[in-house]
């Protein structure tokens, strides 16, 4: 199962849904369909771009569990 953290990295960088959203450029319905992993898939360009906003690795947002 793949554990999605973007709620966790915007919390340690303080920054909400919407200036998330407003930097990497996607709507705020789709941003929280990603946070909340409700997402089929993400896009290495999407993914690219929350690593930038959140100035982390891909590692920090998508984590995988053992079911």
């Amino acid at each position: 199962m793949i554990i999605v953290n973007i709620d966790v990295m915007m919390a340690k960088r303080k920054m909400s849904l919407t200036e998330l959203s407003e930097k990497v450029g996607i709507t705020m319905a789709n941003m929280s369909i990603l946070k909340t992993g409700k997402a089929k898939a993400v896009r290495f360009e999407t993914l690219d771009k929350l690593c930038r906003a959140l100035n982390c690795q891909p590692g920090d947002i998508l984590e995988y569990a053992d079911e």
